[in-house]
C-alpha cells in the first residue's frame, strides 16, 4: 500500500479586502469541489452496482470511452470477478488530488470494500487509486494507478480470470485448474477440524484460501516486493496486519514453495495459517510472536507423531554443538530474511509444546488469550505460576532434554 500523499498547503492572503475575495473565491471552489465529489461517488456507486449484478455494459460505461485500452483492460477485469461470489462491492471517495494526474484529468484515492457472501462478516478493504475525467458533466475512470505508476492494493481478479472452489469449510480462489485447486480446499477442510478442536475461542470454523499463480502473484496481493516471500509457503493477511479487529483474513498461498513440501508439511503449513484465522481475535500487537507462531504450529503439528528431532533439525543441531538460545524468539528473528527463522518457529513451537504438556492444554490457550491483554510476564503468572525469567530458563532447560 502507497504512502500517505502529501497534499498541497494553501496559500494565505494578507489584508481584509483581499481575503474578503480569497474567502468568496475559496466558496466558490469549495461547492465546485462538492459538486465534483458528488458526481464522482454517483459514478463509483454505478461502477460497484454493475459489479454486484454482472452487468459488464453497465460497468464499462463508467470507463473513458475515448481509451481503448483502457476499455480492454477493464473489460477484462470484470471478467475476472464474474465467478467470485460477493456478497457486497462498494468504493468510497476518500480523497481527490492526492498525486499527480495528466491535465484536464483528476486523481482520486478510493476505499474498496467487499465481502464474500456466507464466508465474511465484514468487508475486506483495500486502497486503490484512480485517475479520472469529466467529459460533457459525467465522470468515467481514465486509469487505474496512483503515485509512481502504484496500482494500491491488488485483488485476486486484477491478476486473472478467478477460479472458485468450494470446500465444506473452505472457499479457495485461484488462478489454477478446480482439479488444482480442489487439492487446496481439501486440505483446509482436513485442518478446520483440528483448528476447532485445539481453539476454544469463537471463531467461524471456515477459512478462504487465495492461490495466486506464482510467487510474484503472492507478493502483490500482499503489497510487498516480489522477493519477500521467496520460500514461504503461506501466510495470513491478518497475521501481518497484527489486528484483532481486522473484518477478514485470508490464507495466501505461494504455490512455488507449497509444491515443494511433503504431504505432511503442505498439512502442518494449512493448518498452521487456518489456526491464525482462528486465534485472530484474540490476537493483538502486545502478543509475544513465539507464541502466537508456536501455538499454530503446535496445533499444526497435532497427531503427525513427529519429534522434536524431526520437527526442529535446525535447533537440535545448535542445542548438539553446545548453542543453545539464550531467550525466546523475538519479534526481528521471524522475518522472512532473518537467518534464524527456522531455529525461531522450531523454538516457538517447542515452548508451546512445553506448556501443553507440563500445564495442559488449557493453560495453553488461556495464556494465549491472556496475552492479547496484558504484558507477557504477567499472563505467564497468571496462567503458569511462574514469571518470563523462570519461564524462559524452563523452556532452556526443556530444549536441552528433548533435543540433545
Amino acid at each position: 500500500m502507497a504512502g500517505t500523499p502529501r497534499w498541497p498547503k494553501r496559500a494565505v492572503a494578507a489584508g481584509c479586502a483581499t481575503a474578503l475575495a480569497v474567502s468568496a473565491a475559496a466558496c466558490s471552489t469549495r461547492h465546485q469541489d462538492a459538486a465534483g465529489a458528488d458526481g464522482i461517488r454517483a459514478m463509483l456507486g454505478r461502477r460497484a452496482a454493475a459489479v454486484l449484478h454482472h452487468d459488464e455494459a453497465a460497468f464499462l460505461a463508467t470507463v473513458d470511452p475515448r481509451s481503448a485500452a483502457l476499455r480492454a483492460a477493464q473489460r477484462r477485469v470484470f471478467g475476472n470477478l464474474a465467478a467470485v461470489p460477493l456478497a457486497s462491492f462498494g468504493y468510497r471517495l476518500r480523497a481527490t488530488g492526492g498525486f499527480p494526474a495528466p491535465s484536464g484529468e483528476t486523481a482520486a484515492e478510493v476505499e474498496l470494500d467487499y465481502a464474500l457472501r456466507d464466508y465474511d462478516a465484514a468487508p475486506v478493504s483495500g486502497t486503490g487509486y484512480l485517475t479520472l475525467v469529466r467529459r460533457d458533466g459525467r465522470w468515467y475512470v481514465a486509469g487505474t494507478t496512483g503515485p509512481a505508476g502504484h496500482p494500491g492494493a491488488v485483488q485476486p481478479w486484477d491478476q486473472g480470470k478467478v477460479t472458485v472452489v468450494r470446500g465444506r469449510h473452505s472457499l479457495v480462489l485461484g488462478s489454477g485448474t478446480p482439479d488444482a485447486l480442489r487439492r487446496y480446499a481439501s486440505l483446509a477442510d482436513a485442518a478446520v477440524p483440528v483448528v476447532r478442536a485445539a481453539w476454544p475461542g469463537p471463531w467461524p470454523g471456515k477459512a478462504v484460501v487465495e492461490v495466486p499463480a506464482d510467487e510474484a502473484g503472492m507478493a502483490a496481493l500482499l503489497g510487498a516486493a516480489p522477493s519477500a516471500y521467496q520460500g514461504i509457503a503461506a501466510v495470513t493477511t491478518a497475521e501481518l496486519r497484527g489486528s484483532a479487529t481486522a473484518p477478514a483474513d485470508r490464507v495466501i498461498v505461494n504455490p512455488q514453495a507449497f509444491a515443494g513440501l511433503s504431504a505432511l508439511g503442505r498439512t502442518v503449513v494449512l493448518t498452521h495459517e487456518i489456526t491464525h484465522v482462528a486465534t485472530r481475535k484474540a490476537t493483538t500487537a502486545g502478543t509475544p510472536l513465539w507464541l502466537s507462531e508456536g501455538f499454530a504450529d503446535w496445533v499444526g503439528y497435532t497427531g503427525t507423531g513427529r519429534t522434536p528431532r524431526q520437527a526442529a533439525p535446525e535447533l537440535a543441531a545448535d542445542v548438539v554443538a553446545g548453542h543453545p538460545p539464550r531467550a525466546l524468539p523475538a519479534t526481528a528473528d521471524f522475518g522472512t530474511t532473518s537467518g534464524g527463522l527456522a531455529q525461531a518457529y522450531e523454538g516457538a513451537w517447542l515452548a508451546c509444546r512445553m506448556i501443553a504438556g507440563t500445564w495442559g492444554s488449557g493453560r495453553l490457550t488461556a495464556l494465549y488469550q491472556a496475552a492479547g491483554r496484558m504484558d507477557t510476564d504477567t499472563a505467564l503468572r497468571r496462567t503458569l505460576g511462574l514469571g518470563l525469567d523462570a519461564f524462559t530458563a524452563r523452556w532452556r532447560a526443556y530444549l536441552t532434554e528433548e533435543l540433545r
